[in-house]
Protein backbone atom coordinates (compact mmCIF):
# COMPACT_ATOMS: atom_id res chain seq x y z
CA UNK A 1 0.00 0.00 0.00
CA UNK A 2 2.77 2.46 0.86
CA UNK A 3 4.49 1.77 -2.48
CA UNK A 4 1.30 2.93 -4.21
CA UNK A 5 1.35 6.12 -2.13
CA UNK A 6 5.02 6.67 -3.01
CA UNK A 7 4.27 6.25 -6.71
CA UNK A 8 1.33 8.68 -6.46
CA UNK A 9 3.56 11.27 -4.76
CA UNK A 10 6.27 10.66 -7.38
CA UNK A 11 3.79 11.09 -10.23
CA UNK A 12 2.34 14.28 -8.74
CA UNK A 13 5.81 15.81 -8.48
CA UNK A 14 6.91 14.80 -11.97
CA UNK A 15 3.71 16.30 -13.40
CA UNK A 16 4.06 19.45 -11.27
CA UNK A 17 7.66 19.80 -12.44
CA UNK A 18 6.67 19.47 -16.09
CA UNK A 19 3.96 22.07 -15.51
CA UNK A 20 6.63 24.62 -14.52
CA UNK A 21 7.72 24.50 -18.18
CA UNK A 22 4.25 24.28 -19.72
CA UNK A 23 2.68 27.07 -17.62
CA UNK A 24 5.44 29.32 -16.26
CA UNK A 25 2.96 32.22 -16.11
CA UNK A 26 1.25 30.42 -13.23
CA UNK A 27 4.40 30.01 -11.15
CA UNK A 28 6.32 33.24 -11.83
CA UNK A 29 3.98 35.51 -9.80
CA UNK A 30 4.35 33.11 -6.84
CA UNK A 31 8.08 33.82 -6.64
CA UNK A 32 8.69 36.64 -4.14
CA UNK A 33 9.99 39.88 -5.66
CA UNK A 34 13.07 39.88 -3.42
CA UNK A 35 14.40 36.74 -5.13
CA UNK A 36 16.49 37.39 -8.26
CA UNK A 37 16.06 35.62 -11.59
CA UNK A 38 12.48 34.35 -11.20
CA UNK A 39 12.53 32.56 -14.57
CA UNK A 40 15.61 30.58 -13.51
CA UNK A 41 14.06 29.81 -10.13
CA UNK A 42 10.94 28.52 -11.91
CA UNK A 43 12.96 26.30 -14.24
CA UNK A 44 15.17 25.05 -11.43
CA UNK A 45 12.10 24.26 -9.30
CA UNK A 46 10.56 22.34 -12.18
CA UNK A 47 13.73 20.34 -12.80
CA UNK A 48 14.07 19.56 -9.08
CA UNK A 49 10.44 18.41 -8.84
CA UNK A 50 10.94 16.09 -11.83
CA UNK A 51 14.20 14.67 -10.45
CA UNK A 52 12.71 14.22 -6.97
CA UNK A 53 9.62 12.52 -8.40
CA UNK A 54 11.76 10.13 -10.46
CA UNK A 55 13.97 9.44 -7.44
CA UNK A 56 10.95 8.58 -5.28
CA UNK A 57 9.65 6.32 -8.05
CA UNK A 58 12.96 4.41 -8.18
CA UNK A 59 13.59 2.16 -5.15
CA UNK A 60 17.38 2.66 -5.02
CA UNK A 61 16.98 6.49 -4.98
CA UNK A 62 13.78 6.70 -2.95
CA UNK A 63 15.49 7.56 0.33
CA UNK A 64 17.37 10.55 -1.07
CA UNK A 65 14.26 11.54 -3.05
CA UNK A 66 12.23 11.63 0.16
CA UNK A 67 14.77 13.82 1.94
CA UNK A 68 15.05 16.07 -1.10
CA UNK A 69 11.26 16.40 -1.22
CA UNK A 70 11.19 17.56 2.40
CA UNK A 71 13.95 20.10 1.81
CA UNK A 72 12.29 21.42 -1.35
CA UNK A 73 8.98 21.84 0.45
CA UNK A 74 10.72 23.87 3.17
CA UNK A 75 12.31 26.00 0.45
CA UNK A 76 8.86 26.63 -1.08
CA UNK A 77 7.49 28.12 2.17
CA UNK A 78 8.43 31.71 1.18
CA UNK A 79 6.33 31.36 -1.97
CA UNK A 80 3.30 30.40 0.12
CA UNK A 81 3.91 33.25 2.55
CA UNK A 82 4.28 35.61 -0.43
CA UNK A 83 0.95 34.39 -1.84
CA UNK A 84 -0.74 35.17 1.48
CA UNK A 85 1.05 38.52 1.69
CA UNK A 86 -0.19 39.62 -1.75
CA UNK A 87 -3.77 38.89 -0.73
CA UNK A 88 -4.29 35.39 -2.15
CA UNK A 89 -4.50 36.78 -5.69
CA UNK A 90 -1.99 36.69 -8.49
CA UNK A 91 -1.94 39.65 -10.86
CA UNK A 92 -4.23 38.79 -13.79
CA UNK A 93 -4.46 35.21 -12.57
CA UNK A 94 -5.43 32.89 -9.76
CA UNK A 95 -7.45 34.41 -6.94
CA UNK A 96 -8.62 32.20 -4.06
CA UNK A 97 -10.29 32.53 -0.69
CA UNK A 98 -7.79 33.29 2.10
CA UNK A 99 -8.40 29.94 3.79
CA UNK A 100 -6.93 28.16 0.73
CA UNK A 101 -3.66 30.09 0.96
CA UNK A 102 -3.46 29.49 4.69
CA UNK A 103 -4.44 25.84 4.25
CA UNK A 104 -1.61 25.30 1.77
CA UNK A 105 0.87 26.88 4.18
CA UNK A 106 -0.34 25.30 7.42
CA UNK A 107 -1.67 21.91 6.24
CA UNK A 108 -0.49 20.93 2.75
CA UNK A 109 3.12 22.08 3.02
CA UNK A 110 3.75 20.30 6.36
CA UNK A 111 2.01 17.22 4.94
CA UNK A 112 4.43 17.11 2.00
CA UNK A 113 7.37 17.68 4.36
CA UNK A 114 6.14 14.78 6.50
CA UNK A 115 5.59 12.58 3.40
CA UNK A 116 9.15 13.23 2.27
CA UNK A 117 10.49 12.24 5.69
CA UNK A 118 8.24 9.16 5.80
CA UNK A 119 9.36 8.09 2.32
CA UNK A 120 13.03 8.54 3.26
CA UNK A 121 12.71 6.69 6.56
CA UNK A 122 10.73 3.78 5.14
CA UNK A 123 13.29 3.41 2.37
CA UNK A 124 16.29 3.32 4.71
CA UNK A 125 16.17 -0.45 4.97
Amino acid sequence: MKIILFKIVATVFVLAGVNHFLSPEFYLPLIPDYLPFPQCINWFSGVLEIIIGLAIWTPQYRRIGGWALSVLMVLFIPAHVHFIHIGHCLPEGLCVDPWIGWGRLIVIQPLFIYLGIAIARSSAN
